[in-house]
């Protein structure tokens, strides 16, 4: 019910003016938001906020707290087991340095390629109001995906850097895209969805921008 309710305030398209050129004239800060599990320890996290320059991509801020996570986890709904302590790194960041608040934010994980369409790329985006992208390194096998042998073809056919194909589902909707971010690891791609106030193609743009290896800088650092 509450991922129902959230979803309703989910946008699917552009909302920033430095979205609207393909250069994005204007964006400054990218942030990369993750929660890391620390092996041995029974909930115990790291939840990081990374801000970025852009273009440069250098570090400006990364902030990082120990938390202990205390849902479980249930496949689906991920964002009840992270969401608060990323919202809580977002929130602190803009009453501590607020001049460094990242202007977009790339969550490792799945925004609407996601059972009920709101992963936790959407979850984060509506609660922080910010533009959220979701940036995962596997296929979440939902409205008729799967890793079959076609979709593995599909891998294979992407032959160059930035190659894309978009990941429809049997409902006709297309929900992600697919795209090799590094020529020498073409058969590792990324799955890019929309997560908040950002359109598909302008989130493929911004993390083929930001990708120096496989994964785009604001998630690997």
């Amino acid at each position: 019910r509450e991922q129902a309710r959230l979803k309703a305030s989910v946008v699917e398209e552009d909302t920033e003016d430095w979205q609207q050129d393909a250069s994005f004239p204007g964006l400054e800060r990218v942030g990369g938001v993750d929660l890391s599990y620390i092996k041995g320890e029974d909930g115990g996290a790291c939840a990081s906020l990374v801000v970025l320059s852009y273009p440069a991509l250098e570090v400006l801020l990364l902030p990082r707290r120990m938390v202990a996570v205390g849902a479980p986890y249930v496949a689906g709904f991920l964002a009840f087991r992270e969401v608060p302590f990323l919202v809580e790194a977002v929130q602190r960041l803009q009453q501590e340095e607020p001049k460094l608040k990242p202007q977009v934010l790339l969550v490792d994980g799945n925004g609407l390629l996601h059972p009920r369409g709101f992963g936790v790329a959407c979850h984060l985006g509506v609660l922080t109001d910010l533009p959220c992208i979701g940036v995962a390194k596997n296929l979440l096998q939902v409205d008729g995906l799967v890793r079959d042998e076609l979709h593995r073809e599909q891998i294979r056919s992407l032959q160059r850097e930035g190659d894309t194909f978009p990941l429809t589902g049997t409902s006709g909707r297309v929900l992600g895209m697919v795209s090799c971010m590094d020529y020498n690891n073409s058969s590792k791609p990324l799955y890019i969805s929309v997560g908040h106030r950002v359109c598909l193609e302008t989130a493929v743009r911004l993390v083929k921008s930001c990708c120096r290896y496989r994964i785009p800088e604001p998630i690997r650092q």
